[in-house]
């Protein structure tokens, strides 16, 4: 699952609402993710771009970490330059021993 668009337009006046679907996304994911793949979601992160005005205030106001940015470089890179924009990270533990859990030692 990979949640390419997340946008809420200016003109829907429901407070609120961006925090409370992340949260209903939040306490399911992990759930949806292990009976479709057969393993657990322990840590998920999202991408924000700032060149398009956005600054992931939903994000904030849903308790996720701000990581800090990507390189812009994207995930097929070869040339290591920078050809894409670059995006805000933001990150939010499934599990509070998440670390161990993505390392293989729990």
């Amino acid at each position: 699952m990979i949640n390419t668009r997340f946008l809420i337009l200016p003109w829907v006046g429901i407070p609120h609402l961006a925090s409370h679907l992340l949260g209903m996304m939040v306490r399911r994911i992990s759930s949806d993710w292990e009976r479709i793949y057969a393993h657990e979601v322990v840590f998920l992160e999202s991408f924000v771009d700032p060149e398009r005005g956005f600054t992931g205030t939903c994000y904030r106001a849903a308790n996720w970490v701000y990581l800090g940015r990507t390189t812009g470089r994207g995930k097929d890179d070869s040339t290591n330059k920078a050809n894409r924009s670059l995006k805000l990270v933001f990150g939010y533990p499934l599990r509070k021993d998440f670390r161990g859990a993505l390392c293989g030692i729990l």
